[in-house]
């Protein structure tokens, strides 16, 4: 790893921070149409729903609502909260005045109160990390009495709080900050008060408003409160009405020539929070048309992903074009409020290489992400590519719901919601194709085996998807909806549906996969054991699992493909954007010395399916970009001969969690021919499945040590890929940027060792020229 200073490292940090600010305060004016009353949510005049509002951050989402004008909490679990993204407070010299009214819905025995935290930050100390963070001062009402931290005193009531009005009050005194909270009944008489006095410091960061003060967890039997009337004034907040998220979240488009009457054709999404059965269901598109907006119609939300799609044919490519999603908000008054989300559809890029940055695996432990996204924005590229895992079932924490379906949709909403949240800035004028993973499904790992059901609902190494069909379907649309036309819709069992199809854009042709879709499951083989997918038997016979029947991207994907290596009409160049490498490049998961002759949950496997769509691929010379493996490398395949057919892109991940290793001289695994470079750990290999592969570069990460998100992201081996693609000069430009850098200052040490490297596209089918 590159040595980076702490100085170095807060500076990249701050700038990052900087940059980020700075956009956000310059969109606002487009983002959101109207900010009047800042000091409260309008809960009171929002139908009832699931979605709180744009200024709102729910702990977890899925565990509150919208009832009559206020937000009440539906889990008696620990811990459960709500952030109020447009406040911080920043200025511990000033005063501050914060009010809640709290309502009892469900009283339990062991009542462990309602109120707010305020001073709750994160080691990065922004504003979204900040609502994950569980630090800060709990201040409210607990079992009959007041607390302001450490501080507690009794009140006059002797039943339950029912319109209970906690107001706190927070002043400088001296050196130190004075918090104290005053509880008064419905006839505005004071039932109690209690004061505490603690270090300016403490109340920085986050406010939010919370039910239970217990730990995260689904197990205690709190009561259940219902809040009204959240308002803040007061110096010490900086209010900053840009960090609203919603109503609309995000949008993600695309652009793709259909080489038939339609032209080119533009497909985008705008993604909303879960909203009520009284709540507007549809988005209008607009775009610039000579000084002018003009609408294209409306979209209605799918009442279940909550994405409402515009197809556009015929679509003007040639130029760059202003557009805004529009959302009207009723309001239960029978008033209407506007909303707006707005970017730039980009011009086909034609006469110049085609920039496609390539992102995969974002663990939350790093969220949000800002050296990645922000690098994103500096590069802005022709093609955002997002190959998988924009989720883990970790994200947020709370756990995961698997059934009934319509709680398992929004546990996967909330969850999906920090990725756009992180690069929604980055997708707003780039197009993108995103396309989901294992984990995004809620699996360990997917053998989809053409969408049937699994035999167990808590072993992700048997085949099918564990996940209720009307969840699994509500990933696909929140994540392809906007791709261009599908090859063929059809759905597999279950109902299940699919999203492989292709795209021409910027003079190149796209197949997009779902290489675990069709897959069989580990549970057809015997690996030996322990686990049905973990081959960990150095001497063990990887033939012995390359059984006839077994299936990888399955007959409906090959059978497109090889249409698709045919069809050259509107490109010269092609790519395959998937999920994975069609190679076991690594030799140890997990922990250093986790050592594994071969992973199943990689393109490697099974073994004769994995060389007939390479060999289908040679015919195009296609270059393969994916990601998945937690570990960057660029390797070319080989089926019957090393180095005779294209060559896979693997990119690193934005936030690597599960760490792998490709050290194949510590096992004594011969090779042949290291590239002219010399890297150590490079050359001709078979992998574990004794796959053909030629190692060009590989991007091992260090023994995690560090304790700052980005810091630690970064010694994990995290980044993100970049291909520059010239149709004229028919090469590949691949760069492979570490986590921790600024993409754009020409730092030689920015990329992982062996990159940046230009591919020539004839290398894709066995002539070679890079030694």
């Amino acid at each position: 790893m590159q040595n980076f200073t702490r100085r170095l490292t807060l500076k990249l940090m701050g700038l990052s921070s900087l940059l980020f600010g700075f956009k956000k305060q310059a969109l606002h004016a487009q983002e959101v149409s109207s900010s009047k009353s800042n000091d409260s949510p309008h809960w009171q005049r929002l139908h009832d729903r699931v979605w709180l509002s744009g200024d709102c951050w729910a702990n977890p989402m899925e565990d509150w609502k919208i009832t009559d004008g206020a937000a009440e909490c539906t889990s008696t679990g620990g811990n459960r909260n709500v952030h109020r993204l447009t406040h911080q407070i920043t200025h511990p010299d000033q005063a501050f005045q914060m009010s809640v009214v709290i309502d009892c819905v469900e009283e339990a025995k062991n009542d462990t109160g309602a109120g707010f935290r305020i001073g709750i930050r994160s080691d990065i100390q922004e504003y979204r990390s900040n609502c994950f963070s569980n630090s800060g001062i709990e201040i409210g009402w607990v079992d009959g009495k007041l607390k302001v931290g450490s501080e507690n005193a009794a009140t006059k009531l002797t039943g339950g709080a029912k319109q209970l009005t906690l107001t706190l009050e927070g002043r400088p005194e001296g050196g130190r900050y004075s918090l104290k909270l005053i509880a008064t009944d419905g006839q505005d008489a004071v039932v109690g008060e209690v004061t505490n006095i603690v270090g300016k410091d403490e109340v920085l960061g986050n406010v939010a408003i919370g039910n239970n003060f217990s730990p995260n967890n689904n197990k205690a039997a709190g009561s259940r409160y219902r809040f009204s009337e959240w308002k803040m004034v007061g110096n010490a907040f900086q209010v900053t009405p840009s960090q609203m998220f919603g109503p609309i979240l995000w949008s993600m488009y695309s652009l793709s020539d259909s080489r038939g009457p339609e032209g080119h054709v533009l497909k985008i999404t705008a993604l909303t929070g879960p909203l009520g059965n009284k709540d507007n269901h549809d988005v209008e598109l607009q775009i610039q048309r000579d000084g002018k907006w003009v609408s294209l119609g409306s979209a209605q939300l799918d009442a279940e992903a909550w994405t409402a799609t515009h197809r556009i044919p015929n679509w003007n490519e040639k130029s760059n074009v202003p557009y805004r999603l529009r959302y009207k908000q009723f309001y239960r008054d029978g008033s209407v409020e506007d909303f707006e989300w707005t970017g730039t559809i980009l011009a086909n890029p034609t006469g110049r290489p085609l920039r496609i940055a390539g992102m995969t695996c974002q663990n939350d432990y790093a969220f949000p992400y800002e050296p990645v996204a922000n690098n994103l924005i500096r590069l802005k590229p022709d093609l955002l590519y997002f190959s998988g895992d924009q989720i883990y079932e970790s994200h947020g924490g709370f756990g995961i719901i698997r059934n009934p379906a319509d709680r398992a949709i929004l546990n996967y909403l909330r969850k999906f919601y920090q990725f756009g949240w992180a690069f929604r800035e980055a997708m707003r004028n780039s197009p993108t194709i995103c396309i989901p993973d294992d984990h995004d499904v809620f699996h360990g790992n997917l053998w989809g085996e053409g969408g049937k059901p699994a035999t167990s609902a808590n072993d992700s190494s048997s085949g099918g998807y564990m996940e209720p069909a009307r969840m699994v379907n509500v990933v696909h649309k929140t994540n392809a909806s906007h791709h261009p036309d599908y090859f063929d819709p059809t759905p597999v069992e279950q109902g299940i549906s699919v999203y492989y199809g292709d795209m021409v854009y910027g003079g190149v042709g796209f197949a997009i996969l779902g290489d675990r879709q069709f897959k069989s499951g580990p549970q057809s083989v015997d690996v030996g054991g322990p686990r049905p997918d973990h081959v960990v038997d150095q001497n063990f016979d990887p033939l012995k699992i390359d059984l006839p029947g077994l299936v990888l991207l399955g007959e409906r994907q090959e059978n497109f493909l090889k249409q698709w290596v045919e069809d050259w009409r509107g490109h010269s160049m092609k790519i395959l954007l998937s999920q994975t490498v069609f190679a076991g490049m690594a030799t140890h998961h997990g922990k250093y010395n986790g050592y594994l002759k071969a992973d199943l949950d990689c393109g490697g496997w099974p073994q004769t399916p994995r060389n007939h769509a390479i060999r289908i691929l040679s015919q195009g010379k296609v270059f393969h970009l994916n990601g998945d493996q937690h570990l960057a490398s660029l390797i070319q395949y080989g089926v019957d001969k090393q180095r005779d057919s294209g060559w896979s892109f693997c990119t690193p991940a934005i936030a690597v969690g599960y760490p792998r290793w490709w050290r194949p001289t510590e096992m004594n695994m011969p090779f042949a021919n290291r590239p002219k470079h010399n890297l150590s750990e490079t050359g001709e290999y078979l992998d574990g499945l004794g796959n053909k592969m030629y190692v060009y570069a590989v991007g091992n990460p260090e023994v995690a040590s560090k304790k700052q998100r980005y810091e630690l992201a970064h010694q994990k081996g995290s980044g993100f890929g970049f291909v520059t693609v010239d149709t004229q000069a028919k090469t590949y430009f691949v760069e492979c940027f570490r986590f921790l850098c600024d993409a754009t200052d020409k730092n030689p040490g920015n990329q992982f060792p062996g990159w940046p490297v230009t591919i020539q596209q004839k290398e894709n089918d066995g002539e070679n020229v890079l030694g």
